[in-house]
């Protein structure tokens, strides 16, 4: 009797942790393409971000300049944004939200030459720290939609590198 007992117990308490594990794991990982910057600056976007806490996130954004055309005075070529995300909603990993970032960014710039009074392409790279806030929506089927802006200081290369780095974007994705 105590075995059968003994072994009723372990079948419970594996069956009920096992319940327990099943309800609160949920999905952490979300993978999203910018496509703001896709369409209006051909910069190729994306994103892998990580929840930590129902309130809480980090991950890493990675940008590639696909255009061929120097159409700005300056421009980004690559960057690689690692950030942490503070969420201000009750759902998880969702709503308001205020992210702190640092920027690795490379690009070219043309400054004017004072001697020959000509723009020479110069190709800098600098790190950014920043703050940025915007919104993150999800559906039921762990589609995700967002919105965000935020301002960087570049703090290395300041004669060649812009002084200033923006980050913005409309982002779909999808959480798994």
């Amino acid at each position: 009797m105590k075995k059968v007992v003994f072994c009723l117990l372990i079948c419970f308490s594996a069956w009920g942790w096992a319940q327990d594990s099943l309800e609160t794991k949920a999905a952490r990982s979300e993978l999203k393409l910018n496509a703001f910057n896709l369409i209006g600056f051909k910069f190729l976007d994306i994103t892998y971000e990580n929840i930590l806490t129902p309130q809480s996130s980090a991950g890493l954004a990675v940008l590639v300049n696909i255009n061929e055309q120097e159409d700005f005075y300056d421009y980004r070529t690559f960057s690689i944004t690692p950030f942490v995300r503070q969420f201000f909603s009750k759902g998880y990993g969702s709503g308001f939200f205020v992210e702190v970032f640092g920027m690795f960014n490379q690009g070219k710039t043309w400054p004017y030459n004072d001697f020959t009074f000509e723009q020479e392409e110069e190709t800098y790279s600098d790190f950014a720290l920043g703050v940025s806030v915007g919104g993150k929506f999800i559906n039921s089927k762990g589609l995700v939609a967002e919105v965000y802006a935020g301002l960087g200081r570049n703090f290395l290369n300041t004669e060649v590198s812009p002084e200033v780095v923006g980050r913005a974007g409309i982002s779909l994705g999808f959480r798994f």
